[in-house]
């Protein structure tokens, strides 16, 4: 079944379902069924309009589709849910006739879903397109060295630079992150929905990134999607270091010697899929590592690393990957995928902190799950 048949068939049920229930004068019912077929025929578009070769176009026609995409998944949601909440009273109403006026709750319900869908998404939109807000994160660290209390990350996550992602978002981005003088910057994969040729413009602003000790990356599964190979050689030629399954080791205190801290990194969780020798493996990331080191962290795309790191003797573990649901309703399905969803938890004795990214994927729309610039802090457990 193609994508556009798809797009109308599902607009064909919520305008079933609503519009012959549509109270007020008969434009509403009309504005709204306008509304259905414009998004039943442009939200394909969100998805396929990096086919056409324009850049001017494409962007345009991804933005009107996205836009409708976002705004379509809370009419579905909604409208299913009061075919449920309906479903549920005509039961109430079979037992206690005279309790529900089911020709009322039937009119309301049907204006109800539009305005809720069409105010969910104004605010998600907004929420999106704001430069993420900077969230503060302790984490304890047991037998941490002196010379390691406060030592700071700054984490970026899941921007996706693409079709409605461009440049000035990321620079501000930068200028955020640069703000907090961390000693170093990590940034944890799906940087990129595009290939090198259409979007290095815009990632150039990464080259601006200050830190004591400079910036990591690791690829996430859209860097696979977009050419992994092209965009690693394209970060490196930006001074950023990329981890492949490697590490480095890090001097940090005022001290002689310095305090040694291994930083990791793994490519993504499904990287092997793409190219075998890509597979990730927390192990093979600390092969070599100086036993002295005593704080061990792995960058990971995906939270599910968890036990593989865990395994490994990391102590702590940033990932991104869930953008914690991004907005309503599908957050509750991360936990079927991936262990954790957003915030700092534990994983035996590995803590693993996953960001709810710092950007947006698909519909620029974050409801209930803002984005973030986190800035981690190392202390004493």
């Amino acid at each position: 079944m193609s994508l556009s048949l798809l797009s109308i068939l599902v607009h064909a049920y919520v305008a079933w379902r609503l519009l012959p229930a549509m109270p007020g004068p008969a434009w509403v019912a009309v504005l709204m069924g306008a509304v259905l077929a414009v998004s039943a025929l442009v939200l394909p578009w969100g998805m396929m309009a990096r086919r056409i070769k324009h850049p001017r176009w494409s962007d345009t026609l991804a933005w009107a589709g996205l836009l409708f995409m976002g705004l379509f998944s809370s009419l579905l949601v909604l409208t299913v849910l009061r075919d449920v909440a309906l479903l549920l009273a005509a039961g109430v109403q079979a037992v206690w006739p005279a309790w529900l006026p089911m020709t009322a709750l039937q009119s309301w319900s049907a204006l109800a879903v539009p305005v809720i869908a069409g105010g969910v998404t104004l605010w998600g939109l907004f929420n999106a397109r704001r430069r993420a807000a900077v969230v503060r994160v302790d984490v304890p660290i047991a037998d941490l060295p002196a010379s390691l209390h406060g030592f700071t990350i700054a984490q970026i996550s899941d921007i996706h630079v693409g079709p409605t992602i461009k440049g000035p978002y990321l620079q501000a981005i930068v200028h955020a992150v640069n703000g907090l003088q961390a000693d170093l910057v990590a940034v944890t994969g799906d940087l990129v929905d595009g290939s090198v040729r259409d979007l290095a413009p815009h990632v150039a602003p990464l080259a601006q990134l200050a830190s004591r000790h400079g910036t990591y990356f690791v690829t996430g599964n859209h860097e696979y999607y977009s050419g992994a190979h092209a965009w690693v050689a394209e970060l490196r030629r930006l001074g950023i270091t990329v981890l492949m399954n490697e590490h480095v080791v890090l001097r940090h205190g005022p001290l002689v010697p310095q305090t040694e801290l291994v930083l990791a990194g793994v490519a993504d969780h499904g990287a092997h899929h793409f190219d075998p020798t890509h597979r990730s493996d927390p192990h093979a990331a600390l092969l070599g590592a100086p036993a002295t080191a005593l704080v061990r962290i792995l960058l990971a795309h995906q939270p599910r690393s968890a036990e593989a790191a865990a395994q490994a003797g990391f102590h702590l573990q940033l990932s991104g990957h869930t953008h914690g649901g991004q907005f309503w309703p599908w957050n509750l399905f991360v936990p079927m995928q991936q262990p954790f969803t957003a915030g700092l938890h534990r994983w035996r004795e590995l803590w693993v902190y996953t960001s709810r990214g710092t950007g947006y994927w698909g519909p620029p729309k974050r409801f209930g799950a803002p984005s973030e610039i986190t800035h981690l802090r190392l202390v004493p457990a």
